[in-house]
Order: structure tokens, then sequence, then C-alpha cells
């Protein structure tokens, strides 16, 4: 009995294609092929088949999940919070007796995600993003999901599935987002520290109109394997935290520094961990204010970050203003990749999209893709902005705008290394405005959509180049809080830091 015969039937992996599969595709692609090379393709696919069919069978390694831990339960007090759960970490590390939040765009193994969206409410990761490892193994205690907008898109604090997230600071006020629940439960002492997400600004956005600490590291620093994408090139996760001291902490941790176990060799891995120089003085040191960054920016907001920046004289640092006026067009650099980007990755891409060395999350991937499949119009309304005019585009100009915006991306980067040559750091507000309303039913659809991206002018420009960027309380105005955002170069996010220390000691009177 031959070996063909003696195999035994198996459900296959894939439909096989057929020929009619073939023409039409063929049709549709304008390939004009003849019938003998459309039976050619048929006999070749078949072999490939096979191959897809060898994947199927065998079996990814799935990373193993070392804590135990309960599925908790659905906050329905605290609309900060999306899930509450109880896993602790390692006996020792540090952060040991640390609480943490963790945005609800990170998996935790066994806690539900729903990424601020109803399209994946109900999925529960059966994996850990590296960064909740790395918080685990340092002794963190993660407590719960903190909310964050639908999709996380969006600068507000008003559209996530679970509701409005408040500040605290004034309830008829957002918090800023995506990283909406982090934020209020940082300054509200729900948590220690918490993990943020950031594309546009969404750390230190809501960071800013809190009046606490957010960093969105360099680009690459910390791995986002794990984490809901939405491009590929601007994806950034950070630490949130009430104090430059916790916030460097939990860098160290996230970066791999405290575990050791981080085999990249950038620049920053000769430096000692963060939270052991993070008090270093700046005497020294070279800060400019960015014109264009005080630009389009209200008034008191603006004035307050300009005498928060001329503090620093005191720790011994020279300050003074610079000009780059390419700054003032990094938002339109930004805009075609995100929105095209994030189409691809997003949408056409199934959450993943291609081209990434990396882990991909295969259950979150078909979550997504059969959420988007069966219903789309559960998008929220910026995202539905985002896959019009992003098929628009690919329709009538391919990837041209996205391709020229990336090229752009390089010559700004370029030039705020120009700037970075001369001043170790650069200021400027966090945001255009304070804190804005919450919008109500008596806001139209228009109104309310100006409030979901319109205060990320100075945030978006550092996420395309991926340059260090943090956020700190520079002081209130009307009761409210000016964020003062600390750029640096890329990979002395220690330098970030430091400014950033040194400006809370005065701010706050301490020695």
């Amino acid at each position: 009995m031959s070996e063909k015969t003696q195999e035994l039937q198996k459900s296959s992996a894939i439909a096989r294609i057929s020929e009619e599969d073939i023409n039409l595709i063929s049709e549709d692609l304008r390939l004009k092929l003849t019938r003998e090379e459309a039976s050619a393709i048929y006999e070749f696919c078949g072999e490939t088949c096979k191959s897809y069919q060898r994947v199927y069978e065998l079996v990814a390694p799935t990373p193993e999940v070392k804590y135990p831990r309960t599925p908790g339960y659905r906050e329905t007090e605290d609309s900060s919070w999306y899930y509450r759960c109880d896993i602790k970490g390692a006996e020792n590390g540090l952060l040991k007796g640390k609480t943490v939040a963790i945005k609800d765009n990170v998996s935790v193994a066994g806690v539900p995600m729903m990424n601020g969206s109803k399209l994946l409410e109900g999925f529960v990761p059966d994996r850990d993003a590296t960064v909740v490892t790395r918080i685990l193994d340092a002794g963190g205690r993660i407590t719960g999901k903190s909310v964050c907008e639908d999709m996380c898109f969006s600068g507000s604090s008003f559209t996530a599935s679970s509701g409005p997230v408040r500040n605290p600071y004034d309830a008829t006020r957002t918090t800023g987002g995506s990283s909406s629940g982090s934020a209020s439960l940082l300054v509200r002492k729900k948590v220690d520290v918490a993990i943020g997400g950031d594309q546009g600004g969404s750390i230190r956005i809501p960071a800013s109109w809190c009046g606490i600490v957010g960093l969105k590291p360099t680009y690459g620093l910390v791995p986002y394997t794990g984490i809901m994408p939405i491009e590929m090139t601007y994806d950034h996760v950070g630490p949130m935290a009430r104090t430059v001291e916790d916030c460097a902490t939990l860098l160290e941790v996230i970066a791999g520094y405290d575990s050791g176990n981080d085999p990249r060799q950038f620049p920053v891995m000769t430096h000692p961990p963060y939270s052991q120089l993070v008090n270093d003085g700046i005497k020294g040191k070279k800060i400019g204010l960015l014109t264009e960054g005080f630009i389009g920016v209200e008034e008191d907001l603006a004035g307050i970050v300009r005498q928060a920046a001329l503090t620093l004289k005191e720790a011994g640092a020279e300050v003074s203003d610079v000009s780059l006026p390419i700054h003032s067009d990094g938002v339109a650099i930004w805009t075609p990749v995100d929105f095209e980007g994030t189409y691809q990755m997003m949408i056409k891409g199934n959450g993943h999209g291609y081209g990434w060395k990396g882990a991909y999350d295969l259950p979150l991937q078909e979550a997504l893709t059969g959420a988007f499949d069966l219903r789309p119009f559960d998008c929220p309304l910026p995202v539905k902005i985002v896959m019009i005019f992003a098929e628009y585009m690919q329709r009538n100009y391919q990837n041209k705008f996205y391709s020229k915006a990336q090229n752009l991306i390089q010559h700004l980067t370029m030039e705020y290394n120009r700037i970075l040559k001369d001043y170790d750091v650069i200021v400027m507000p966090t945001s255009s405005g304070k804190p804005i309303k919450l919008p109500t039913r008596a806001d139209s659809i228009g109104e309310t959509l100006k409030l979901v991206l319109g205060m990320i002018k100075n945030t978006a420009p550092f996420n395309a180049t991926g340059h260090p960027a943090l956020s700190v309380n520079a002081g209130l105005s009307e009761g409210l809080p000016c964020g003062m955002m600390i750029v640096g170069r890329m990979f002395d996010d220690l330098t970030v830091l430091q400014v950033a220390r040194a400006f809370e000691k005065i701010r706050d009177g301490a020695k």
C-alpha cells in the first residue's frame, strides 16, 4: 500500500483556490491571464496550499503566563476603570509595594480587554504584554485595566464605549486621552503608577490636563509587543506617575533594565539605571524654549510654561529661546502617516498589518477581524473618518502622500536633531490649551469632532520623529493644570527625566 493511500484525510486549513477564483482575481487585477496560464497557476497553487496547511498544523509558542490571577470583575462605580483584578508580582524588585493600572489596549492574560470599543467587548487575551511581564517581574501589583478611548483614537475622554472619564480638577472637563483612565486614577491616588500608550500625544495630553507626569519614551526603547497597535511607526508605550521619580522607576522596569533582558544595545544602555540618576543636577545644561511651540497656545498657559522653564536657571541651567519653523508643519507631516497607516494596519491589515518582525497576537487579530467584518458601523466616528479619507486617498493617489510624509519625517527628525546638538532639551507647552469641556447632547457632531484631535500640535510631531517627550505640571490657571513638555535627544530619556525632576524640586520647594 502506497504512502499516499495510507494518509488520512484532515481538515483543510484554507479553501482550495479554484480556477474560477484565479480568473476572477485576474480580471480584478487586470492581469490578462491566458487559459493555459490560469491552469498552470491552479496547479502551482495546489503545492503552495500544502505550505499553508503545514503552517496551520504547527503550534506557535505562546508566552508563559508566570503569575497566577483570576479574571476579576467589571468595574461599575468608577468610570476610570474598565476591569478590576489583583495580580501580585515577584516578592522583590523596583516596583515592590507599588500598585499599577494597565491601559486597556495592553494585553493582560485572563483579564478582559476591549480597547475602549464595543468591537472588542468580550475578548480575553491569552498572554501578557512584554511590559506587563516586566512589571510583575519587578514586584508590581496590577490592580486593573484603566479605561482608554474608543480604539485609542481621541485626545479627549468622551469616546470610550464604557462612558466619559471626568477630570478630577473639574468634572465638566476632559482628562485628555487616549490614556484617560490612567491619568484620572493617578491624580486621585487610586494607583501608584500606570501604563499609557501614545501615538499622537495620548500619554502626554492626559498627563498635562491632570497635572501628573507622563513620558513618551524614545521610539523603540520600550517593546510594544502584546499591545493593540494603531500605526507601527508611531506606536509608543510609556510610564505615567504622580512624580518624576516614580516615572523614572517605571521606565527602568518596562525598558528592561531592571531584569536585564533587553538584548538591544542602544547608547542609553551604557547609562546606570534611571531611578538612580534622575536626581542628578542639571547645572550647565542648555534648555531651549521652542518659539513655534508657543504659537497658537492659550496666552495664560503659554505664560505659565515659559515662567516655569525660566525657573530652571535656579538649578544652574542655561535657558534661552530657539526657533525651528518646521515644527509648525509637524502635525501636517504626521497626518498622512496617521490616517493612511492606521487604515492599512488596523482596518485593512486586521489589526496588525504586515512587515512587523516580531510576535503577532493571533487571538487579538482574529477578534478584531471578526468585529470589523460583522459590525464596522460600531467603529467610533473618528475612525470612520480615517477609513473614508484613507480609502479615498488609496483609490485616487495610492500611497503617494504616505510615502512623502515619511520622507518629510526624516527631514523633521534631522531638524530637531540639529537644534538638539546645541541644546540638551527643548521646552514648550504640552497642549495648545487647558482641559476642554466634555461635550453634551446639545453639541453638534461637528462641534464634538473638533474636540477629538485639536490639542496635538506640539505632541504629534514627536510621535513621528520618535524623540523622548515628557509632560510635567508647570502650574495652575483658573484652577486647571498646565503641562510643560520637555523633549530630548534620541535615547537620552535620562536627561529629559533629570530636567523634569529639577523643575519638580523647584516647583515643590524641595531641596
